[in-house]
């Protein structure tokens, strides 16, 4: 994917003044020093980094006559707070998750960007930008998917069938995680979606959503990696599952079209772009962060993978490019992220998690223990 590096560092020099002058604002040339050969983004690697590869990357490369060093890493602030704690900064944009980017930013971990930086942002994100110190990425989902070869008439169609082992007969898997299952569970009790965090938050909530997953016990298997649930719907082992929706819609565009997803009740979850605090190529880090953002490349990701882009303009980029994805099928019905499907959805709240999360991932593990007895 990388390009050679450029040997020119005669017009590599006065290509980055007036490359810095152009992101800072300044309009004249500044005193920033070369940017190097290479920017280094982290993310999570595989599939997904390649996604972003083809859509960010490229282009970027391309515009900016540079090269881009893709690493992974496995998530979580510690890596970050070493390298800005030690002066020695070697990251320049990092793909974290939603509380990681809060937290980071609180501690000041990343690089506040400019005030109006995502002035075209306005009106036109899925979700709230939480500070200002990130940039937008991409939205993707815990959904219920089932298997259709095992429902010849009636179909699942709404979370509370996945909950109905009357009318739809069947296993069903669960990750070993709090995280979702116990969302999904009230939405299928009647709580409206944006009241899931108010009820969770009191222990009559919890209560109530661990009586709702109680329901399927000795129907229930579960999974703790993410191509799991595909291969347990492949198998016959369960007939519906609570999956990552990249790997339903992955699977289903890979010719197992048997494979449903089912919109309603699913969990969003967001990843954003962050600049390390002290990062050595941050003028250029800052460029990559608003290209990212623009509706263009937000829509190319996902012609590559099926998470869902955090631009209402992206999604209708998509919709008019149909079909949108990259082995010419149509993508839309493999998305998130449309308005129709988010009306029915639990924004998954980061703030919620780190207060109760390990209580509650104690209480599941418990939850799990009990369900064989």
């Amino acid at each position: 994917m990388n390009k050679p590096k450029l040997r020119n560092h005669g017009m590599r020099l006065i290509r980055n003044h007036v490359f810095a002058a152009l992101v800072t604002g300044t309009g004249f040339f500044c005193s920033y020093p070369a940017f190097a050969e290479d920017l280094v983004v982290t993310s999570w690697g595989g599939a997904y980094t390649l996604s972003q590869q083809n859509a960010y990357g490229a282009s970027f490369e391309e515009q900016h006559q540079i090269d881009i060093t893709w690493e992974e890493y496995s998530g979580g602030l510690l890596e970050i707070r070493a390298q800005v704690e030690s002066g020695d900064v070697v990251w320049d944009v990092v793909d974290v998750f939603a509380h990681d980017a809060r937290a980071g930013c609180r501690e000041g971990l990343f690089e506040k960007l400019p005030k109006n930086f995502f002035s075209s942002l306005d009106n036109d994100l899925l979700v709230d930008r939480p500070n200002e110190c990130v940039g937008p990425n991409i939205l993707w989902s815990w959904a219920m998917a089932y298997d259709a070869r095992d429902f010849d008439g009636e179909r699942p169609a709404a979370i509370d069938d996945f909950f109905d082992l009357e009318r739809f007969p069947g296993k069903r898997a669960l990750g070993v995680y709090p995280q979702a299952n116990l969302e999904i569970a009230l939405v299928a009790d009647g709580v409206e979606p944006d009241a899931v965090y108010s009820v969770l938050a009191t222990d009559e909530g919890i209560r109530r959503a661990f009586s709702k997953l109680s329901q399927l016990k000795g129907h229930l298997e579960f999974w703790s990696a993410g191509e799991e649930p595909i291969e347990m719907l492949q198998s016959g082992d369960v007939s519906m599952a609570i999956a990552y929706n990249g790997r339903v819609g992955a699977a289903a565009l890979d010719g197992r079209d048997w494979l449903v997803p089912v919109w309603d009740g699913q969990v969003v979850e967001e990843e954003w772009f962050v600049i390390p605090k002290g990062a050595p190529r941050a003028n250029l880090a800052r460029a990559f962060l608003k290209h990212a953002a623009a509706p263009e490349q937000q829509a190319e990701q996902a012609r590559w993978i099926t998470y869902g882009p955090m631009r209402k303009s992206a999604l209708a980029l998509i919709e008019e490019g149909e079909p949108w994805f990259h082995s010419g099928k149509e993508v839309l019905p493999h998305l998130p992220t449309t308005t129709a499907r988010l009306n029915r959805s639990v924004i998954s709240d980061p703030l919620f998690w780190e207060e109760n999360g390990s209580e509650l991932t104690e209480q599941f593990a418990t939850w799990r223990q009990n369900l064989s007895q």
